[in-house]
Parts: structure tokens; C-alpha cells; sequence
């Protein structure tokens, strides 16, 4: 498996090996041991999430509070999806920045993002599926939003599809009133860069890792 630090401190894009022969494909999507190299911890397994997406779907970005935040790795078995992340983490270098990652069934790659990080995707094709293993399960009062068009991320979301038609994005009810980043900041919702670093820094030393 190859690996690929993001522009964000905290997630990886992960692109596996893949076996074909006549009879189809198999590769290893999550490899615990290369995982924990990256992190210097394992990732706790508490949730797998099953998500089907029209073309034009666009989900986030979604965080939760920190501690204990949610870990995500994320890959998309069919179809084809833009996978971002953007840093959250107040009192972060790269606060407020987003880096993306094509996921789709063609290369299969997969990212891992740590806590603290907001996550969101826009599928690029009918039925796209993205499946994502969650290290803590789900918490309505912990989880919260950021409008994934604010213009203060500038995420640039893709406006035309995998066969080349124009998108039109759609949301979640939920999503469309979600607050901008300067407005969750002010509102003191979003997760502190201290509060990140001594969170996983506790899982790195209950793993008998070093602090980084």
C-alpha cells in the first residue's frame, strides 16, 4: 500500500495494491499495521458507514467535538466521488485549508483523516458509494456541520461529472443550514488545536508510542 500525506497535518490518502485476473479484483482497502506507522496508534473501530449518492450529492463537511472527535477512513467501492478534508482545528497552521482526493473504483484509494477534521464528499456519478470505518459511533449531540460552500473555505467542487454533464449540487436539509466557518468560530463549536494534539497524544501513549 502507498501512502500520502495530505496538505493537512493528519490525513493520508492511502492508494492499495490491486490482483486482477479473468475472474475480477482483490485488494486490502484497510491495513491496520500501515495505519498505525502513520498515526502512531491504531485506529478503534466502532462504526461502519454504508453512504449511496446521486450525481450532484453533496454531504458535509462534517466534524465532531473534541475528545474524543471521530477518525474516518473512507473509500468509494462504486462509482466515483471528490473526497475532502478541511482543517478545523483552531490555533492550526493550516486552519481553515482543504486538500482533496479522487475515490472511485477505478484506483480505489482510500483516506484516512484524524480527529479534529472536517470531512465532505460530492458524487460524481449516480450510485456512488462510499463506505467509511468511524472510530467512535454515532452522536447526534457531539456531531456538528459547516456550510460546505462558504466562500471563506473556497472548496472548489467539481461542476461537471464523470460522464461529463453538469452537476447540479444537491443537500441535506441539514447541510444548507450549517454555519459558516466564521460563524461556528464565533460560536466556539469548532475543536482547538490543543485539545487535538493532547487527544491523540493519550492514544499514541496508551499505544506505547512516543509523543510527535
Amino acid at each position: 500500500m502507498q501512502t500520502r500525506e495530505l496538505g493537512i497535518a493528519g490525513a493520508w490518502e492511502l492508494t492499495p495494491r490491486q490482483f486482477g485476473d479473468e475472474r475480477g479484483t482483490f485488494l486490502e482497502w484497510f491495513k491496520e499495521p500501515e495505519l498505525t506507522g502513520l498515526t502512531g496508534h491504531p485506529m478503534a473501530l466502532a462504526q461502519a458507514n454504508c453512504s449511496v449518492s446521486a450525481a450532484g450529492v453533496l454531504r458535509g463537511v462534517h466534524y465532531a467535538d473534541v475528545p474524543p472527535g471521530q477518525a474516518k477512513h473512507v473509500t468509494c467501492v462504486a462509482g466515483a466521488v471528490l473526497d475532502v478534508v478541511v482543517d478545523l482545528r483552531v490555533g492550526s497552521p493550516t486552519f481553515g485549508r482543504w486538500d482533496s482526493v479522487l475515490l472511485d473504483d477505478v484506483d480505489r484509494r482510500a483516506v484516512y483523516l484524524s480527529e479534529g477534521l472536517g470531512h465532505a464528499f460530492l458524487s460524481l456519478q449516480d450510485g456512488s458509494t462510499v463506505v467509511y470505518l468511524c472510530s467512535q459511533g454515532y452522536a447526534p449531540e457531539r456531531e456538528h456541520g459547516v456550510h460546505p460552500l462558504d466562500p471563506e473555505l473556497g472548496i472548489d467542487w467539481p461542476r461537471t461529472g464523470r460522464d461529463g454533464r453538469e452537476l447540479t449540487l444537491t443537500l441535506s436539509g441539514k447541510d444548507e443550514q450549517a454555519p459558516t466557518l466564521a460563524q461556528a468560530r464565533a460560536a466556539g463549536a469548532l475543536p482547538r488545536s490543543e485539545a487535538v494534539r493532547e487527544f491523540t497524544e493519550g492514544l499514541r501513549a496508551a499505544a506505547g508510542r512516543p509523543r510527535r
